[in-house]
């Protein structure tokens, strides 16, 4: 792949229900050439749990991860990539 066609996105995982960990850890996990960073921080007050994601890859593997996190029911996500 080209250096230029790489980009660095963020993502933001919201857990409402706990029981979708395992499969959240194992799409991160199968995607984890893409990540730089994650930070997971479980916010006890709101019975939540937030994980952000930095990524560097191409839009098409960033957006296939964001694509496969959004389909798992008990979280939502949100990502924002850079331009080229």
């Amino acid at each position: 792949m080209d250096e230029t066609d790489k980009r660095i996105g963020i993502i933001g995982i919201v857990i409402t229900d706990l029981s979708c960990t395992s499969e959240i850890n194992r799409i991160v996990h199968d995607y984890s050439y893409l990540i730089v960073g994650r930070m997971g921080i479980p916010y006890r007050e709101r019975g939540v749990s937030v994980i952000s994601l930095i990524v560097d890859g191409c839009n098409d593997d960033i957006s296939a991860m964001t694509g496969k996190l959004g389909r798992v029911e008990g979280a939502a996500v949100k990502s924002m990539v850079t331009k080229k």
